[in-house]
């Protein structure tokens, strides 16, 4: 009776839920851009080029992917309680896993799995947010995306910090920082323990059909857009400390105070841009920031190191992207919500598959061919630049998509 007394105080005083979603998203970003001081050691050590670190975050890219199209299923049958255990027992195992891998191939395996369960994480707590986020829905998921952002801003100096630390008379390394910080997913299972499942608010028969969805042109408009904004901006994330060591001679710590900087304006722009995101209308706010993502990552590399600071800039053109998609899917489809998200969602993962597998490969060709015509160094800085280039022409597919997106609603007098 005692231990049922406690349970129900626990449940009614501590929003068990609520710990879950912050805590859950405050790891997540943590697990996802902690990555970026990481990189140049992954590369040192096991002895990779460009071509294959684009392969590996490509592979990443594959791991989202497949979560997309199971973690739906995983969610109606096992529960967000069961699912969101394996989502995060999966990723405190790959960090295990990535300690102990030895070559390229068994420590990408390990990437991989840690990009499934990170994958699983982002479609769980969505599902679970938007369950339960019943009431002050647009605070609630600003907040809940303000803890990604916070722990975006700090892990990469945070990770850069943990790989000098000496223990037991050896350096932690980037192995054993991804041990320590996956390890932190361990966390939010405890909340996770007094959740109570959700009940299902929305019918069957009352969901869109995904045949409905396919046959509107604005949702393959809305499926570029979001792909082409978050290719830009996971890919920012994965390259810039690389990029700044490399073609500016940059020390760690330094790059990655940059990139901290960049997710300190993608932290703030989520939380405070919503006013002004609702005022001017999606399709026009998704064309001015995209907008600003595409000068400031061009002009960051043709500046050279004085414009190395619009690559922070980057940030506030970035992040609206994501959640004003979400935003203006939920409204344009309000009986297929839930179908036009998934459906959308897993078309980008694709397209960041592509992606990723693109930009290391834009990068190795570049950087063969200048390295012909003026030495590996200028070869490998040259191949870097045209890297961001091409990071930023996806910036600019994005804006270019939003102007067509934006005419096409204006001739059906539906712009939201």
């Amino acid at each position: 009776m005692e231990q049922a007394q406690k349970l129900n105080f626990i449940q009614k005083y501590l929003p068990a839920s609520y710990l879950v979603i912050f805590i859950g998203f405050l790891v997540f970003g943590f697990s996802e851009n902690i990555k970026g001081p990481a990189i140049p050691r992954m590369q040192s050590d096991f002895g990779i080029n460009e071509l294959q670190l684009g392969m590996l975050l490509a592979y990443n890219s594959i791991g989202y992917l497949l979560a997309c199209s199971f973690t739906g299923i995983v969610t109606l049958k096992l529960g967000v309680k069961t699912t969101s255990f394996i989502a995060f027992g999966s990723m405190t195992i790959s960090g295990l896993f990535i300690y102990i891998a030895n070559t390229y191939f068994t420590f990408s395996l390990s990437y991989f799995l840690m990009y499934v369960g990170n994958g699983m994480l982002e479609i769980v707590l969505a599902i679970f947010a938007a369950k339960i986020f019943i009431r002050n829905t647009g605070f609630m998921m600003n907040l809940s995306h303000f803890f990604y952002g916070l722990s975006s801003t700090i892990a990469p100096i945070i990770a850069a910090s943990m790989m000098g630390w000496h223990i037991f008379g050896h350096d932690l390394g980037w192995r054993g920082m991804y041990l320590i910080m996956l390890s932190l997913c361990i966390i939010p299972m405890i909340p996770t323990i007094f959740i109570k499942e959700p009940k299902q608010t929305i019918e069957k028969e009352d969901k869109m059909p995904v045949k409905v969805f396919l046959k509107d042109p604005a949702a393959w408009l809305i499926i570029a857009i979001l792909s082409f904004g978050v290719i830009a901006e996971l890919s920012i994330g994965g390259w810039l400390v690389n990029y700044l060591e490399k073609a500016h001679n940059w020390t760690t710590a330094k790059s990655s105070a940059m990139l901290s900087i960049f997710f300190l304006f993608f932290m703030l722009a989520r939380l405070l841009l919503g006013p002004i995101i609702d005022k001017v209308g999606f399709a026009k706010s998704l064309i001015y920031f995209s907008g600003i993502a595409t000068f400031s990552i061009i002009l960051g590399v043709l500046l050279g190191s004085p414009g190395v600071f619009l690559f922070a800039l980057a940030g506030v053109g970035v992040a609206p992207i994501y959640p004003t998609v979400m935003a203006l899917l939920a409204k344009r489809y309000p009986n297929g919500t839930e179908t036009a998200i998934t459906f959308t969602v897993t078309l980008m993962g694709i397209a960041l598959v592509i992606g990723n597998m693109l930009i290391g490969f834009v990068i190795d060709v570049f950087k063969q061919w200048f390295t012909k015509l003026q030495g590996a160094e200028v070869g490998l800085i040259r191949g870097l630049q045209s890297g961001f280039i091409f990071i930023g022409l996806c910036a600019l597919f994005c804006t270019l998509a939003g102007i067509f997106l934006y005419r096409y609603l204006q001739r059906k007098e539906e712009v939201i």
